[in-house]
C-alpha cells in the first residue's frame, strides 16, 4: 500500500478512515486520527491544527502502519505506547496493554483511599503489574504513596521501570519480577491485580488484537479464569495491614466468584464496581 506525499493531512485521514472502514475496523474516524497523528509525530490537536499541509516524507510511514492496522495489530502497539488514566506508557511485546476498563479499577481505589483512611503515606503492591499502569496511576494521584509492582517476567519488569522514569515516579515506585507475593516480607496499605482471567478454552476466540498480540501469559486464567484469584485470595491477608484494602478486575460474570472466594479466605466484602459499560469489573475487599 502506497499514500501520495501529496496529500493534505485532512485527505489522509479520510483515505485512511475509508481503508478502515473496508477493512471492518471499528470506529474508523477515530483510529485513523490515532494514525495518522502517530505517524507524524503530532498531537490531535495539532493534527486538526494543520489538516491543510501535505503529508510529506511520512507518508510511506502511514502506510506501513495502516497496513498493519488492517491486518488487526492494535494501534497501541503499532506505535508503542498507551494513553491510560492521563498518562502515556510505552508498550513491549511481552506486555499487557491496558484497557481503559482498568481505569474502573483505579478509581475505585482512589474513592476509598481519599480522606486518608489507609494513612498519609499508604503503601501499594501491584500483582502482575504490566507496564505498571494501576501503580503509576494511582501514584500519580496519591501523592505520598509508594508502591511496588511485581511480574513474573523481568523483561516486563524493565518495561514498568522505564515507564516510571519517564513519568518521574521512579522515586516512589519499584518492581521486580516475582511470582505473585513470592519473597516477600513486608505488608501493604493496599494490593491491586488485573490478573489473567480469561477461561482457557475461550481465548480461541478472541478478537484478533487480544489473541495474536497480548502475551498468553497474560490472558489466561485457567479452566474456568479464577486460577489467580484463587491463589491471591488464599495469601492476601499475610500481605495486608489490618483494614488494608485488596481491589481486583474480573471478567464479565466473574465478580460474584470472586466475590465469595475472598469471603471464604477471611476477607471482608467492599463491593462490586462497574465499568462504564455497566459490566461489574471491579471487586473489593478488606483485611479484617
Amino acid at each position: 500500500m502506497t499514500l501520495d506525499p501529496a496529500l493534505s493531512l485532512r485527505a489522509a485521514l479520510d483515505t485512511v478512515a475509508r481503508q478502515l472502514r473496508e477493512g471492518r475496523i471499528e470506529e474508523p474516524k477515530r483510529e485513523a486520527r490515532l494514525l495518522v497523528a502517530g505517524a507524524l509525530g503530532l498531537s490531535l490537536s495539532d493534527l486538526i491544527l494543520r489538516e491543510s499541509e501535505p503529508l510529506g516524507q511520512r507518508a510511506p510511514q502511514l502506510a506501513e502502519w495502516l497496513t498493519r492496522r488492517l491486518a488487526r495489530e492494535p494501534v497501541s502497539r503499532i506505535a508503542g505506547q498507551r494513553e491510560f488514566y492521563g498518562l502515556s506508557l510505552s508498550l513491549t511485546p511481552a506486555t499487557l496493554d491496558p484497557r481503559p476498563d482498568t481505569e474502573t479499577l483505579v478509581e475505585a481505589v482512589l474513592v476509598e483511599a481519599r480522606g486518608g483512611r489507609f494513612g498519609s503515606s499508604p503503601r501499594v503492591l501491584d500483582l502482575g503489574t504490566g507496564s505498571g499502569a494501576i501503580l503509576l496511576a494511582l501514584l500519580s494521584v496519591l501523592l505520598e504513596a509508594t508502591g511496588l509492582g511485581i511480574d513474573i517476567v523481568p523483561e516486563v519488569v524493565a518495561g514498568a521501570e522505564t515507564n516510571a522514569r519517564r513519568l518521574d515516579l521512579s522515586g516512589r515506585a519499584t518492581f521486580r519480577a516475582g511470582d505473585l507475593f513470592e519473597g516477600l516480607v513486608e505488608t501493604f496499605s493496599i494490593v491491586v491485580s488485573n490478573p489473567p482471567y480469561i477461561p482457557s478454552g475461550d481465548i480461541p476466540a478472541l478478537d484478533p488484537e487480544v489473541r495474536l498480540h497480548d502475551p498468553l501469559r497474560a490472558l489466561d486464567g485457567g479452566a474456568d479464569g479464577l486460577d489467580f484469584y484463587r491463589r491471591i485470595s488464599r495469601e492476601a491477608t499475610r500481605y495486608l495491614q489490618p483494614g488494608g484494602l485488596l481491589a481486583v478486575e474480573v471478567g464479565r460474570g466473574q465478580a460474584e466468584d470472586v466475590a465469595r472466594l475472598f469471603a471464604v479466605d477471611g476477607l471482608q466484602a467492599g463491593g462490586i464496581r462497574h465499568d462504564l459499560a455497566g459490566t461489574a469489573r471491579v471487586v473489593l475487599a478488606f483485611r479484617p
